[in-house]
């Protein structure tokens, strides 16, 4: 390396160092430099990670909560807002916060690296405030449809940013834990907006109006409460604010060292040297061609984005916009209060990923629990068969189901249960796997990935069933888990444990599955004396 171009934190970092010489000469990309100088990770780290994270989860929160509540309002909305919902207007008003998202999403990326991470989420908390009052005074399908829309705004900012916010400022060895409570968060918006449904659905007429109304207050607490928690010391890294990152070093790991702060800057320092300049400094379209252009960059950001569209295209979307809708096809009388189930299994299951993605790793959870999807959409495949469905209407033709609708239900939970303890929550940990100098745009293509798969499952599932047939839906929702099984068992690499400045490394050797499977043998020991502290 140049002595000229070093930064100067090394020449402090290796002040009277008699190996200083030997230092300058290797080179930056070394895996084993990049993991000393991100040392710090193996110090304590402090309860105000913790805190933090917990805080900004809200944002997960608003997220579960503002797509969990259509699928109670779609049964319970009746002719409030002038007449009876058509399946396309359904189809309409249960895609336009996906579609919303999507936008969101994209927002939030550009101003991402230009603004910080917290300047975003409170745009967020606007959105969900105003989205919230307009539905909740709605009147009419087009006022309705425009709330949805703009709640949709701050879902995609929300789950574009959060993740990226607790991915960057989370220790290494509980990152994927960090990253899973917020999606725990999610799942816990989710059951709690089936369960407030489920109560209102017996106020006859305008009961949904306060299941809609009630997501308003979240968004305030978190609007408030975000002001205690700090920028992420990469962005501050990232924009020359030297003292605020090491301040917000010192409040995450109490107990380093001035010299274990400075050399995890240090490792920021030169992993955006590496390619010159951050987006912060680049044009998107400019850090768009580097994220192409780049082979390692472009298989970090493909990885993640194929494993986010699996989790969206593998149907599981169709569940918590239609459950209801769903179990009432298939002769549940209390279709609500029996769709809890579906966002009660997600949040119980979501509570395994936190315990168990940063001690067994990524990818052998997907690699279980994708081909349970699609086993258990097969399931479902059979016991349709085996339920008299009217195309046109989509209700069921007997008075009595019987084993087949309980079959589905079974099906479906199990789905669920695989569905969240794994690709659910590891979907949104995939932004570990992008560099960190187009992280935030390459976060950015990850959850557009999502809401744009979403936007297909929601605004087609219902038109599917009457054209497919229920048995030719789920099959197609199987197809694809099977998809994403293969997908997972011959591309997607372990980075459990890795420094974000080390991951890098894995995509520059391919798909880096064999070259992460070693670094986890090389650094077996290190990982197991992290998960035995975590574990007490």
């Amino acid at each position: 390396m140049d002595t000229a171009k070093r930064p100067n934190h090394l020449d402090d970092l290796y002040k009277g160092d008699d190996d200083v010489e030997e230092i300058e000469n290797i080179k930056v990309d070394n895996i084993n430099i990049q993991t000393e100088l991100s040392s710090i990770e193996s110090t304590a780290a402090s309860k105000a990670a913790w805190l933090i994270s917990i805080v900004v989860s809200i944002g997960g929160f608003l997220f579960g909560y503002d797509t969990g509540y259509i699928s109670s309002v779609l049964v319970t909305i009746d002719t409030s807002l002038g007449h009876v919902l058509s399946t396309n207007e359904q189809e309409m008003v249960t895609s336009l916060t996906s579609g919303g998202a999507l936008v969101g999403a994209i927002g939030a990326g550009l101003t991402a690296d230009r603004f910080g991470r917290r300047w975003p989420i409170w745009g967020a908390c606007l959105l969900f405030v105003i989205g919230s009052v307009l539905q909740t005074c709605a009147f009419s399908v087009g006022q309705f449809a425009t709330g949805r829309f703009v709640v949709g705004l701050g879902v995609g900012g929300a789950a574009m940013i959060v993740p990226l916010y607790i991915g960057e400022l989370a220790p290494a060895q509980y990152r994927g834990r960090m990253v899973a409570f917020n999606n725990m968060s999610v799942t816990f918006g989710q059951l709690v907006a089936s369960a407030i449904g489920a109560g209102f659905a017996g106020i006859n007429g305008e009961g949904w109006r306060a299941t809609v109304g009630i997501g308003a207050v979240p968004a305030i607490l978190l609007a408030g409460l975000l002001v205690t928690c700090p920028e992420s010391p990469r962005q501050l890294v990232s924009h020359g604010k030297l003292d605020e990152a090491h301040a917000v070093l010192t409040r995450i790991y109490p107990t380093s060292t001035e010299g274990q702060r400075q050399a995890k800057i240090t490792s920021i320092e030169l992993s955006l040297q590496e390619t010159s300049n951050g987006m912060s400094e680049d044009s998107l379209w400019t850090t768009l061609k580097r994220v192409f252009n780049t082979p390692a960059t472009a298989r970090a950001v493909v990885t993640a984005c194929v494993v986010m569209a699996i989790s969206q295209l593998g149907g599981f979307n169709t569940l918590m916009y239609y459950a209801a809708s769903l179990f009432s096809m298939v002769g549940f009388t209390n279709s609500t209060a029996v769709g809890i189930t579906v966002s009660g299994t997600n949040f119980v299951f979501s509570f395994v990923n936190l315990f168990l993605v940063d001690r067994f790793g990524r990818r052998i959870i997907l690699t279980v629990t994708v081909l349970g999807m699609s086993i258990c959409m097969i399931v479902a495949v059979v016991a349709f068969m085996y339920i008299p469905v009217n195309l046109q209407t989509l209700e069921v033709e007997t008075s009595h189901v019987g084993w087949p609708g309980d079959l589905v239900l079974v099906a479906i939970i199990c789905y669920v249960a695989c569905f969240s303890s794994g690709v659910a929550t590891i979907a949104w940990i995939g932004m570990e796997l992008i560099p960190l100098e187009v992280r935030a745009v390459g976060t950015m293509l990850n959850t557009v990935t999502c809401w744009g798969c979403n936007i297909i499952i929601s605004s087609t599932y219902l038109s599917m069933m009457k054209s497919w047939t229920p048995s030719g839906t789920f099959g197609f929702y199987a197809a694809i888990c099977f998809f994403g099984w293969i997908f997972v068992v011959f591309f997607y690499p372990e980075c459990k444990g890795m420094p974000l400045e080390a991951v890098r490394e894995v995509f520059s050797k391919g798909f880096g599955v064999r070259y992460s499977k070693q670094w986890q043998r090389d650094h077996k020991h290190d990982t197991t004396a992290d998960t035995m502290v975590m574990g007490h």
